[in-house]
């Protein structure tokens, strides 16, 4: 399964994830981290005893702490002596952590959190796709358009939402900045479930296929100021289409 289909289908991955073949600490991590980004371990609240805790998750104390040290390195709880282990503020907590990331889209992005991903695509995707603009080559730009092309011939939601991931992938590629182009292996889970929500939204899920018409074209027509104001146009199109979402869920 490519790294596209894994983050369309989200819900199944992190469904197998969550079976008894995760090592123990790793399972551990994962529930407790799910409860803690999920809100049913609040900011400052005192966890059990070590003890407690690890005879409620039927696991053995060594295997806890470790979970503990992982946790404490994503910033979801710090433990200090004579005190126990509490839930941190959440401006500690490592946002872009996969985990992190995967554990707030397992649970339905919150309005407040696909506003934040809106405005972090904004401050990115247009200035990569400007980027890509001057600097894309001849391979990459073949990707892009492979990934347009499977984008277009798409026939359910699934296939879209995967090739949809490709052609934002490609376009951090292309812009041949590693820093840049690391950013989707972070981000990949929450584009991919952002992208499903949005094309679910539209009566058409191919609704946004123009927008990525003319991104592609700019890029291939190395027109970096076209290539920034196109992809910005299709963010901010995303973003109308998920305020239609949230205004149609209170309905």
């Amino acid at each position: 399964m490519t790294a596209g289909k894994r983050a369309a289908s989200g819900k199944t991955r992190r469904a197998v994830g969550s079976t008894p073949t995760r090592n123990l600490h790793g399972h551990v991590v994962h529930e407790l981290g799910q409860r803690i980004v999920g809100g049913e371990l609040r900011p400052g609240e005192l966890l059990p005893r070590e003890e407690t805790l690890a005879e409620q998750m039927e696991v053995s104390r060594t295997a806890l702490r470790e979970a503990m040290k992982v946790l404490s390195a994503k910033g979801l709880v710090e433990s200090r002596p004579k005190v126990g282990t509490r839930v941190r503020d959440t401006r500690f907590w490592h946002q872009l952590d996969a985990d992190v990331l995967g554990w707030r889209c397992a649970l339905m992005p919150t309005e407040d959190f696909v506003r934040k991903l809106v405005e972090m695509r904004e401050v990115i995707e247009p200035a990569a796709a400007a980027a890509a603009a001057v600097r894309c080559s001849v391979e990459q730009l073949e990707r892009l358009d492979a990934a347009y092309a499977a984008m277009d011939a798409a026939k359910d939601l699934d296939a879209w939402a995967e090739a949809d991931l490709a052609f934002h992938e490609a376009v951090l590629n292309a812009t041949n900045n590693e820093l840049m182009a690391s950013l989707f292996s972070v981000i990949e889970t929450a584009l991919g479930t952002f992208f499903v929500l949005s094309a679910r939204t539209a009566k058409d899920f191919k609704y946004s296929l123009p927008h990525h018409q003319k991104v592609l074209e700019a890029i291939r027509r190395r027109q970096p100021d076209a290539a920034r104001r196109a992809m910005l146009r299709m963010v901010d199109d995303s973003r109308a289409n998920m305020e239609k979402r949230r205004r149609n869920a209170k309905a």
